[in-house]
């Protein structure tokens, strides 16, 4: 956990900050598979979340449609798309740091917990959280990244 709150932690340096960055890990020996940061803006795709796009390119990376065997991290908890995703992709397990309620005092969410989309579904998946919950909601409060977050759009003005 700490390790993907550190590689999304470089993103504050960049011109387009973002505080949501996921791994995918290999749950039996802890190695490296790839990261991912959220790209929406980036990419014009309100899909490209840092957990579906982790997911995508590890299937791809893999050449197969199953992550079995594989642990998802990331720095805030997945939102029902992201859990989803997961849940399809077969990973054994979630580990987060922020929550979405953490998230949404910045951004939008889609407030159902992670552990409740798992729970209701038919597919195994453990889910943990919050983990480093302090260093992944720093990402969120930021100077600049509250900066960048006045910019985005996902908020309705009322």
């Amino acid at each position: 956990m700490a390790a993907i709150a550190s590689f999304t932690a470089r993103s504050l340096r960049t011109p387009r900050p973002r505080p949501f960055g996921a791994s995918i890990v290999h749950t039996k020996s802890g190695s490296l598979l790839l990261r991912a940061l959220n790209a929406v803006a980036q990419e014009f795709d309100p899909s490209s979340h840092a957990e579906v796009r982790a997911i995508r390119k590890a299937t791809k990376r893999l050449r197969k449609l199953s992550l079995n065997g594989y642990t998802l991290y990331t720095t805030c908890e997945p939102c029902p798309m992201c859990m989803s995703a997961a849940l399809w992709a077969g990973l054994d397990r979630i580990v987060y740091g922020a929550t979405i309620a953490d998230a949404n005092r910045h951004c939008n969410q889609i407030r159902i917990p992670a552990v409740e989309v798992a729970a209701r579904s038919d597919m195994a998946c453990i889910v943990d959280g919050p983990i480093l919950r302090d260093e992944c909601y720093a990402l969120f409060t930021h100077p600049r990244m509250l900066q960048a977050f006045r910019l985005w759009s996902t908020r309705k003005r009322k």
